[in-house]
């Protein structure tokens, strides 16, 4: 009788369908995964992370010897708050380096770790305990730590069973006292930090390459940084699988089970039919793929701010190349702005047409036959030519940005002679990565009072490099776009430097060492090796119209 209980109650088996599902279930949800992150690495490759990073980067310089405090700081608010922090330690590598990440990234987990021990033990342990009530491993957990002490606590920092976040709390309701967890948890937590670091500095380095970094590194560095991420990839799984190995002997922390049943084994113990969550992590895939695939033919549509560009010179200069008569616009620009780039929009809009017959001829030019000056004298001018059109068009306004976003930089509109492109395309496809020339940013102008000035009068092939330095000095002379403080303790930047300091970077080896060639206090304080703080300047949007005149 008693046998034929137990067989009545054994589980049996499942076949058919439930093991056609759980199979096939597997299959999927490894797929899935595979898919979400070759997706999120496609969205990442369209992102500007450079300018990103680089603002980060000069935010952390400009607090000094405070930077790292900061970054730890935010890092243990980040941990005691239970948000993820693993974007803070790959942020870490990549802003302060492999020793230096290391070091601020271990310090605030490790802080971080400690203050929310110390709030689940003596200030919060009732709400703590309520919250960890329904969390099914904390019994377990508190028996294994009661018996094992810190070879627990290291085991299971090593172990990815338990979330990090959800840890920190978790001992402090155990019976481990505060030291020995504290300095488990560091010397455990420190081989996952050093993995995420090295990512992060690897990740950076990648960058720097990509935006045309001051010393290109060897293929023998880039093999030796790849060789260490593998060891570092290599030496952690080792590690997590020996703690997973040394974890089995508490087995309910792994997977709990009800107390006093027998574990379920075998088919049973899978779930019958498809599973819910991998239904959701498939569904989950496909939408990551559609967005990446969107992304990859349209960039625009996750947009941050101006595309990165490696800058070169595209094009020779020809002695013989075919003219062009800017004359046209050269006449406008006198009459109708002033020597500061205020612009008198009534006035143009009375000359309307003769911008459109500049604005004609500009579509006929022989743009190709062109050589290297005078290609990027037709630009500069077609580019303000095209800005001041888009301003009429629509005028009175109050602001560029008034104009509807499809019709303001990406209205494929146009024409340079055979080509038809937007205005970003004209800046970011056709002037930045074939002409290395920065101060290009001092000469195209957005209608905005935060542009640069809008010169009054035409760019001239014969004399570009001294029209571009003018107006380049003109800016660093400028309180709206340019100020350093006495002693240079600090500068203040137009968001120019924010937005394009790869731009910069790629020919004087940061935003401050170009700035210094136009403020000789910012050039004598950095040849002393001091750092001075940056701060970004306000952008003013509204129309660099006569009638907003400063």
């Amino acid at each position: 009788m008693r046998h034929e209980m137990e067989a009545a109650t054994e589980p049996v088996p499942t076949r058919g369908p439930s093991a056609f599902a759980n199979r096939y279930a597997t299959l999927t949800k490894w797929v899935s995964v595979a898919l979400v992150a070759l997706s999120v690495l496609l969205i990442l490759r369209r992102l500007p992370l450079g300018p990103v990073m680089q603002a980060l980067e000069e935010w952390i310089a400009s607090l000094s010897t405070w930077g790292p405090v900061v970054f730890v700081v935010l890092y243990v608010i980040a941990v005691v708050f239970v948000f993820p922090a693993s974007p803070l330690t790959l942020a870490a590598g990549a802003l302060f380096g492999l020793a230096g990440g290391l070091a601020v990234a271990s310090v605030g987990s490790t802080t971080g770790a400690a203050l929310a021990f110390l709030v689940a033990r003596y200030l919060a342990r009732d709400r703590v305990a309520k919250w960890v009530e329904r969390y099914p491993k904390f019994a377990a957990i508190d028996r294994a730590v009661g018996a094992g002490g810190w070879r627990i606590v290291a085991m299971l920092r090593l172990s990815p069973a338990v979330p990090f976040n959800l840890q920190n709390y978790l001992y402090g309701l155990t019976r481990i006292r505060f030291w020995p967890c504290v300095l488990t948890s560091w010397a455990a937590m420190l081989p996952g930090t050093f993995l995420y670091v090295y990512l992060g500095h690897v990740g950076r380095a990648g960058l720097d390459a990509s935006a045309g970094a001051e010393r290109a590194r060897t293929p023998a560095e880039w093999a030796l940084m790849a060789v260490g991420l593998l060891a570092t990839v290599f030496v952690t799984v080792y590690v997590t699988r020996l703690a997973r190995r040394a974890l089995k002997q508490y087995g309910d922390i792994e997977k709990p089970n009800v107390q006093g049943t027998a574990p379920v084994t075998g088919e049973a113990a899978r779930p019958k039919g498809w599973p819910w969550g991998t239904t959701a992590l498939a569904t989950f895939a496909l939408v990551t793929v559609g967005v990446a695939v969107a992304v990859h033919f349209n960039p625009s549509l996750i947009s941050l701010g101006p595309p990165e560009v490696v800058l070169r010179e595209a094009y020779e200069e020809k002695s013989d190349g075919p003219a062009f008569d800017h004359s046209a616009i050269d006449e406008l620009m006198k009459a109708h702005v002033d020597r500061d780039g205020w612009v008198d929009y009534e006035g143009l809009k009375r000359d309307a047409a003769k911008l459109d017959a500049y604005i004609a001829a500009v579509a006929s030019a022989p743009f190709d036959e062109m050589g290297r000056s005078q290609k990027l004298a037709m630009l500069l001018n077609a580019y303000n030519a095209f800005t001041v059109r888009l301003i009429l068009d629509y005028y009175p306004i109050a602001s560029i940005q008034d104009i509807p976003a499809p019709k303001r930089w990406d209205d494929v509109r146009w024409q340079v002679g055979p080509h038809r492109w937007s205005l970003n395309q004209i800046e970011h496809e056709q002037i930045r990565p074939k002409f290395r020339e920065p101060r290009i940013h001092f000469a195209l102008v957005c209608a905005a009072v935060g542009c640069p000035k809008l010169r009054n009068e035409a760019y001239r092939p014969n004399r570009l490099e001294e029209q571009l330095e003018d107006q380049t000095r003109y800016v660093h002379g400028h309180g709206r776009w340019f100020r350093v403080e006495p002693g240079a303790g600090a500068v203040h930047l137009t968001r120019l430097y924010l937005w394009y300091g790869g731009d910069f970077r790629q020919v004087a080896g940061s935003v401050p060492k170009f700035a210094a060639r136009y403020a000789p206090d910012l050039n004598r304080a950095l040849e002393a090796g001091s750092t001075p703080k940056i701060e970004w300047l306000p952008y003013d949007w509204a129309l660099n119209s006569q009638n907003n005149k400063r």
